[in-house]
């Protein structure tokens, strides 16, 4: 009986063969897969998993105003949600406070506009820091958000060594697939270094970054190229840190990475196995690290560009299935997208429902009673291994270019062909997307709620404008001083930046005291 097509193959080109047995799986299985807990952590990072912790449950949420988000926040913690994830608006990622002109426009409109420590007071407002992990979705301008969450908790009275989560702090990223970059690469990459320095010393629980594979695989990349870009980001992230002189234990267990997780349930299943032995290899090979300093900890999000805007409650099976990827392949943490998020911000509904996905997964699906339950399978043993392969061919040239700084163009054109060819497979009806190119159907258009972004942007403005009457302009320009001597000299930014968002300098500000100390990004030559 002939065969569907010719060839099988998974989203990353990887050939899928009839079937698979015993001599497909890696050949030292031993050396491979090891046991949970132990290098190279393949079958996952912790002894127990999700027998002793299960994942911890995000949902991503910033809207408009720090009050909405912050009732959302509020909503979602009730909901049985274990940390927070914060969007911020563009204005907020670029540097620029809400009553500038580059602003106008798009306050508040895909995530929460944070100019001051005000503002931030505003979106945790009864949320106890000590107690929740908060991620921050936030890259040029993240020592900014930092140094304005530090800056809240010293307010309170908390001390920061109880303070957890993370920054995303991943600029190169921005530079290769998404674009809210400010400074040129080599000062942007001093502000990481600066956060990795500051964090270790005095926020130690603290994630000082989130290399994000998740951006580059939005921008069309593939499972593969995903996993290659993302390592070389954090090779590249880890020889800055110890050329600055930090040593490599002193940071390194503070790393954390950000993965997609799409719809082919084996290969994305595989791709986080791959991780974990991947990054293990790299950082005892390359820098002789620890065992501790080899355990790669991920966050996972389900892929936004898989989300369909037809038929969009087709998306909640999407989501189950992603989600059900990132947990079988061994998640510390995962956010899972809205049914609705290809239309507009997710309804309380919706995000509700995202959650219980995720609830559902971890108490009645059974597939945390095991730990890594594909484990041994021919097909899933092979597919991390060539996974693992085909990520590897990517480091090489990586290197041959002298690492991910000065391999930007090359990431860039790979990810571009990945996506062209991505579409056309889609518009020749070779990938089939349910409700896009087969078993379409007639619909009207959703008639979706948005919020009053011009009142918003107003009154966010309006803010700005009272508290730049009321504070003390003197105390402003000596702290926004003391930030440009530290950019000049080359000292720790953090520190400068808590005292000047206490002393009530906006975040706008203290970007502009860095643009016109380090200039601004104007692409590759």
């Amino acid at each position: 009986m002939s065969e569907r097509r010719a060839r099988f193959e998974t989203p990353s080109g990887i050939e899928v063969a009839r079937l698979y047995a015993q001599g497909d799986v890696a050949p030292d299985p031993v050396r491979d897969l090891a046991v949970p807990g132990q290098f190279p952590f393949t079958r996952g990072v912790y002894p127990t998993m999700y027998r002793g912790r299960l994942w911890t449950m995000r949902q991503y949420a910033g809207f408009g105003t720090a009050e909405e988000t912050n009732r959302r926040y509020r909503y979602l913690l009730e909901q049985g949600q274990t940390g927070l994830s914060v969007a911020f608006d563009l204005p907020t990622q670029m540097g620029y406070d809400s009553d500038h002109p580059m602003s106008h426009g798009e306050v508040g409109r895909v995530g929460v506009a944070i100019d001051t420590l005000e503002d931030m007071r505003r979106l945790f407002d009864g949320i106890p820091l000590e107690q929740v992990s908060v991620s921050m979705t936030i890259n040029a301008t993240a020592a900014v958000l930092l140094a304005l969450y530090v800056a809240l908790a010293d307010e309170r009275g908390i001390a920061r060594d109880r303070l957890s989560g993370t920054v995303q702090n991943d600029v190169l990223k921005e530079y290769i697939a998404r674009g809210t970059y400010i400074f040129p690469v080599e000062p942007s990459l001093r502000l990481v270094t600066d956060i990795f320095d500051f964090c270790a010393r005095e926020v130690p629980r603290w994630n000082s970054i989130s290399i994000s594979g998740y951006h580059i695989r939005e921008a069309g990349a593939t499972a593969a190229q995903e996993l290659a870009f993302t390592f070389a980001d954090a090779l590249e992230y880890v020889q800055r840190a110890l050329g600055r002189g930090l040593a490599l234990e002193a940071f390194a267990p503070r790393l954390s990475f950000f993965f997609a997780a799409h719809s082919d349930l084996f290969e994305e299943a595989a791709k986080f196995r791959a991780a974990r032995r991947l990054w293990a290899r790299l950082v005892r090979e390359r820098f002789q690290g620890s065992d501790e300093a080899c355990r790669l900890r991920f966050h996972t999000q389900t892929g936004g560009v898989t989300l369909t805007a037809q038929q969009p409650l087709n998306n909640v099976v999407r989501v189950a299935v992603q989600a059900l990827a990132a947990v079988l392949g061994g998640t510390q943490s995962l956010h899972t997208n809205a049914y609705d998020e290809a239309l507009a911000l997710p309804t309380a509904a919706s995000a509700k429902l995202a959650l219980r996905t995720q609830q559902i997964l971890a108490h009645e699906s059974g597939v945390t009673e095991t730990i890594d339950p594909l484990g041994g399978s021919y097909y899933v043993e092979a597919l991390t291994r060539a996974l693992e392969e085909k990520a590897l061919g990517y480091l090489r040239r990586s290197d041959e270019l002298g690492g991910a700084a000065n391999a930007i163009e090359f990431f860039q054109e790979e990810i571009q062909r990945a996506a062209y060819a991505h579409q056309l497979a889609v518009e020749r009806g070779e990938r089939v997307i349910v409700g896009v190119n087969a078993f379409r159907e007639e619909e009207g258009t959703p008639r979706i709620e948005q919020p009053d972004y011009p009142a918003l942007e107003a009154a966010q403005t309006a803010r700005l404008a009272q508290l730049r009457r009321h504070r003390e302009g003197r105390t402003v320009a000596r702290a926004l001083a003391t930030v440009r001597e530290a950019a000049r000299d080359g000292a720790n930014l953090l520190p400068p930046m808590i005292e000047a968002v206490k002393a009530e300098a906006t975040l706008g500000e203290i970007s502009d005291v860095l643009r016109e100390e380090w200039g601004v990004y104007r692409g590759a030559a």
